[in-house]
């Protein structure tokens, strides 16, 4: 039994309601970044170039069933296919870019200049990876199946006579995109948690991830730093009468020769502005999470449909129609969110100081 007129009506109004919010969302992000300086750190900048993307995953949304009532072969039905194919999944490889960068910041003490060099990399990259499969499926037509875009209730996609294309080249890739940013996270999760642990040690509390690149002393990091180093003694050389002084430091043995006095960094600038948790790692893991929550639904639909052709639930249309339409909302909020609360902090030190 399938969706009632009504029903019909209901889908269209949601999506393209959501559509508008995504709208707001997109131009609140570019708008913000173009005009606020405050909002430009690397994930920001990846926020920014998403925005872009978003505008055709935005435009697809609001054909919403249109293209499906217009025919399969249909000019409509088709366009709205290549977009539903190429931006949903842009979206989740612009995430797991995201990741990446937070991988190197950690890992690989990667600096602002470094990451925008990265940039054009990820937008070749991405842009490929997406548009390639996308042109080629619009030209794939068989007497049997039909179309490989076609409708798939809500909107026009894969078709369903194409299922296990849109196993392969959608769900598939998306759901091995979230692997690899899970295994990210849960590296970067660990390396945290060890240095958090270290920095503890030295009764430190706030710990910026750039700080961990200077304690480190001929590649040997310091595992503790406790206490004063006794001072040298020293002894007049006769041989010099009395100008200069021959230091004995034998009174340092407890201490390892690679240990330079406690304070020794104090002074010493880092070699590139600290790395925040909050402001480079909180914003990346938030998007992730959206992205859990976006795809579930539309998963959990396209899993009971391929078990049971005949499967049709309402409240889960509603579900994948809503969440897919509000891609770009769920990213201006988040983005407006955690950017404020950074700009507010930075704030409140300013005062301080």
């Amino acid at each position: 039994m399938g969706l009632t007129h009504h029903q019909m009506e209901v889908l269209t109004i949601v999506e393209r309601s959501a559509s508008v919010l995504s709208t707001i969302g997109i131009a609140t992000i570019i708008g913000t970044f173009c005009f606020s300086r405050q909002f430009r750190n690397p994930i920001q900048r990846i926020v920014f170039i998403n925005a872009f993307y978003n505008i055709f995953d935005v435009t697809a949304t609001f054909i919403s069933l249109s293209g499906p009532e217009a025919g399969n072969s249909s000019r409509l039905c088709q366009f709205q296919g290549f977009l539903m194919q190429m931006f949903p999944l842009a979206d989740v490889l612009w995430t797991l870019a995201m990741a990446i960068d937070v991988f190197l910041i950690v890992f690989y003490k990667y600096d602002t200049e470094d990451l925008h060099k990265l940039e054009i990399k990820y937008i070749a990259i991405i842009t490929a990876l997406v548009f390639i499969p996308a042109a080629s499926f619009l030209f794939v037509h068989t007497k049997e199946r039909g179309p490989m875009f076609g409708s798939v209730t809500i909107w026009c996609s894969i078709s369903p006579h194409w299922v296990l294309f849109r196993i392969l080249f959608f769900y598939g890739p998306i759901w091995l995109t979230i692997f690899i940013v899970i295994i990210l996270y849960l590296l970067v999760g660990f390396e945290i948690l060890k240095q958090r642990r270290f920095f503890k040690s030295l009764g430190n509390e706030f710990v910026t991830l750039d700080s961990i690149h200077n304690i480190q002393l001929d590649n040997t990091v310091v595992t503790t730093i406790e206490g004063n180093v006794p001072s040298p003694t020293y002894h007049p050389n006769p041989h010099d009468s009395g100008k200069d002084l021959a230091f004995d430091t034998s009174a340092t043995a407890s201490t390892s020769s690679k240990r330079p006095p406690t304070g020794a960094f104090d002074n010493q600038p880092p070699r590139r502005p600290p790395v925040s948790f909050r402001k480079y790692i909180l914003m990346p893991l938030m998007f992730f999470f959206l992205l859990l929550a976006i795809w579930v639904a539309p998963t959990v639909n396209r899993v009971a449909s391929f078990i049971n052709p005949d499967f049709v639930s309402f409240p889960l249309y509603l579900a994948v129609g809503s969440m897919g339409s509000l891609r770009g909302f769920w990213n201006g909020v988040v983005f407006m969110v955690i950017g404020m609360k950074e700009r507010k902090r930075k704030k409140n030190r300013g005062r301080i100081t």
